[in-house]
């Protein structure tokens, strides 16, 4: 057997001579420098320093050197190792910060620039609650009539049988349009409640008439949590023969099931009204408690104040006064009417606390509602 070979000399050996590792190592370094951007410098990391590297192969030339040549074989390739990824790591924090400086200015943007943009609105709450309540009447076969918000004194107060002493008709409640002297005395207001459409509606139409009239009023209100001088009011007018209270109690009834659930009903409590005879006020069973906190101090209601009933509108049958301003015969037809706010419906149906929430206009507080459908 023979001896093992002491004089070996690893510069024999072609991938470990020392120019060949130089070359190894310059061809790296000038790749490194040459590659433009972070992908390119990806390629050569994987050419330069992966397994199928010159480098990496004249690496594992090393195992098959004798004991006494592998340290100065292995400390020349891994100087060169090395020197390449230090240079990787650099040029790296060189194309990177490039990129971000160039990332800056190409997708920069010029915030002093004017908006061309809207935010998105939204409907509002008062609209789509309108619009619910005529659906739940449209269904039961009444009509959505409409008149104008500037109206003749006559529609407004003397054809639903307010005396000319009437305290509505002073300036402290009603808003009066100016005449051509310069005074109030035009007979002409901005209307403070849609009663007039019921008017128009019994002049312009064929008995039976069975109408919902929806919209803007006026009132010479301060703007406060529970008072506004404009608010969305609707009325009901049914005019047809037998027509008594109990059809007006059935169809209140139907109307708050419809817009708060089952279980709930209404009561009437006499007052008095010109345009109804008898008249009364309409209370509606708190959609809280649904009643069951009255005579209760373990279970008191804030929304009632533990009276059981939330006050909603008044109502009643229609006077016969204003059946025959409209030419209608009192002797053959009758009819009932009501009426109420729909911020005030609003306000019970949602637990909006504060009416000057609803008349502002801050899409904040209208997105919240959503849609109904």
């Amino acid at each position: 057997m023979s001896a093992p070979n002491k004089s070996y000399d690893p510069v024999e050996v072609e991938a470990l001579k020392p120019d060949a590792i130089e070359r190894m190592r310059a061809d790296a370094l000038a790749a490194i420098a040459a590659a433009g951007d972070l992908e390119a410098l990806t390629h050569v990391k994987t050419a330069h320093t992966g397994g199928g590297s010159p480098l990496a192969l004249a690496n594992r030339e090393i195992g098959a050197l004798p004991p006494q040549a592998k340290a100065e074989a292995g400390k020349r390739v891994g100087q060169a190792r090395g020197a390449v990824n230090q240079a990787l790591a650099a040029r790296q924090v060189e194309l990177e910060a490039e990129r971000d400086a160039r990332v800056l200015v190409e997708e920069a943007v010029d915030v002093t620039l004017p908006y061309d943009r809207r935010p998105a609105g939204a409907r509002h709450p008062l609209t789509t609650l309108s619009d619910r309540i005529e659906d739940i009447f449209t269904a039961m076969g009444y009509e959505v009539a409409e008149g104008p918000e500037v109206e003749a004194e006559w529609f407004n107060f003397d054809a639903l049988n307010f005396p000319p002493d009437h305290p509505a008709r002073e300036t402290q409640d009603t808003f009066f349009v100016e005449g051509p002297d310069g005074g109030s005395e035009s007979g002409v207001v901005l209307r403070t409640h849609t009663s007039p459409v019921q008017i128009r509606a019994l002049l312009q139409r064929e008995l039976p008439v069975y109408v919902i009239a929806p919209g803007r009023v006026y009132r010479s209100d301060e703007l406060d949590a529970t008072h506004t001088p404009v608010f969305a009011q609707v009325e009901l007018l049914a005019v047809d023969e037998g027509l008594t209270m109990a059809d007006l109690k059935g169809t209140l009834d139907h109307m708050v099931v419809s817009l708060f659930g089952e279980g709930m009903t209404t009561r009437l409590r006499p007052n008095h009204f010109p345009f109804t005879e008898p008249s009364a006020e309409m209370d509606m069973l708190c959609y809280v408690c649904r009643g069951e906190s009255v005579g209760n101090p373990d279970r008191p209601c804030r929304t009632c104040s533990s009276e059981g009933w939330i006050e909603l509108g008044g109502c009643g049958v229609v006077n016969p006064r204003v059946l025959t301003a409209c030419g209608v015969d009192p002797e053959k037809y009758s009819g009932f009417a009501f009426g109420f706010g729909i911020e005030r419906m609003m306000m019970f149906r949602h637990n909006v606390e504060d009416m000057r929430d609803i008349v502002e206009g801050d899409v904040r507080f209208t997105l919240p509602f959503g849609m109904e459908i």
